[in-house]
């Protein structure tokens, strides 16, 4: 299947609750294919370096905190659309706010705790699966 790519990570939270099973379920059955997948911890200096775009944001110390606080699952996802079909998927960060049946919807806990990350553009995307994945582990 040829399509354009984009990156997503299942956050702390969603993996402890065990929610990420169902979340890459719901990124299989919305026609998405799984180009890479990891299931790692991202140190706090990792962390820090994958959000360095918000580092003079006030929520950055409490964001890389958090993204270090735990397991992730990260993946390169592959569709036609892809970026524009998964922001739909996933829903607006804030889950009082996402549409019905997104994932940010069923599994977010709130507007920090969102259950997913998902890239926000092409170029993004490509630079954030790279700092995951070498191109040997993208099938």
């Amino acid at each position: 299947m040829a399509g354009t790519r984009t990156f997503t990570m299942i956050k702390p939270e969603a993996v402890a609750a065990g929610h990420a099973g169902k979340i890459i379920d719901m990124l299989i059955s919305n026609g998405f294919r799984i180009v890479a997948l990891k299931y790692t911890r991202l140190s706090h200096k990792e962390a820090g370096t994958f959000y360095e775009v918000h580092k003079e944001r006030p929520f950055y110390g409490e964001l890389v905190d958090y993204m270090a606080s735990g397991p992730i699952y990260a993946a390169i996802l592959e569709k036609e659309n892809a970026m524009e079909d998964f922001r739909k998927l996933i829903g607006a960060t804030d889950p009082a706010n996402a549409a019905e049946g997104t994932i940010r919807k069923n599994f977010a806990e709130s507007k920090a705790k969102n259950a997913v990350h998902g890239s926000d553009s092409d170029e993004n995307a490509a630079l954030e699966g790279a700092f995951f994945f070498s191109s040997r582990e993208q099938f």
